[in-house]
């Protein structure tokens, strides 16, 4: 997606009580990645953003340091700030926090009939992009969901600590563009976890979310070349 595409509305919401923080900044920049409309590679303009946010380059630059720290941006001497692109050792690291907090989630979590019903919209959606080979519809919906498995928690820091994972995964999931079927196979796991949920069948639920965690990341590290295949 073109810079300047991806840009558009970019300030919208929240931008005249918070446009003077780098944190802002920052939280706005890893949602456009966690959303796939700043794919890995893209060089980040100081320019284009410090006008598109109306913010100084000196907060532009704070927020910068903060995603840096994340391992959401690169920056490169003497070229700038790029999107980054995860490597193998980024994957491993991801997915030891996932199984730490997604299962947690599932595990003790506040399932009430509103959130059920919340988890069993995104996997409808999640359906009808796998009937329709939408792969950004399947990717978008995997990030739903599991965003919305922590958010069981009722924890604004395991939120935002999965917001900051799910920008990491995003970059990640680039990688897997031209395999549909990375998204696609997963989709009955995931409607299958949530009818476990729905039977309060909680135990089985968490334990099948970690085998489904554990499979994910062989799949991206043999993706990545740094695993041998299982043969599935």
């Amino acid at each position: 997606m073109p810079m300047n595409e991806a840009l558009q509305g970019i300030a919208d919401g929240g931008h005249a009580a918070h446009a003077h923080t780098g944190a802002w900044v920052a939280g706005v920049l890893r949602a456009r990645i966690s959303a796939g409309q700043l794919p890995p590679g893209s060089k980040l303009s100081e320019q284009k953003l410090s006008e598109a946010l109306g913010v100084s380059r000196n907060t532009l630059r704070e927020a910068f340091t903060v995603l840096a720290g994340e391992s959401v941006v690169q920056r490169i001497p003497n070229r700038g700030v790029y999107v980054a692109a995860p490597g193998a050792d980024d994957v491993r690291e991801i997915y030891r926090v996932r199984r730490l907090i997604e299962p947690a989630a599932v595990l003790w979590g506040d399932i009430d009939e509103a959130a059920l019903a919340g988890l069993e919209a995104i996997m409808d959606k999640a359906q009808a992009a796998r009937v329709t080979a939408s792969v950004q519809g399947m990717a978008d919906a995997n990030q739903d969901l599991h965003k919305a498995l922590v958010a069981l928690s009722g924890s604004a820091s395991l939120s935002d600590l999965m917001e900051k994972v799910l920008a990491e995964m995003r970059l990640v999931f680039h990688a897997m563009g031209p395999t549909p079927d990375f998204h696609s196979h997963y989709v009955d796991r995931n409607v299958a976890l949530v009818a476990q949920l729905r039977a309060g069948q909680r135990d089985e639920a968490a334990a099948g979310l970690r085998r489904y965690l554990d499979d994910s990341e062989q799949e991206l590290l043999v993706h990545l070349g740094v695993a041998p295949s299982s043969g599935r």
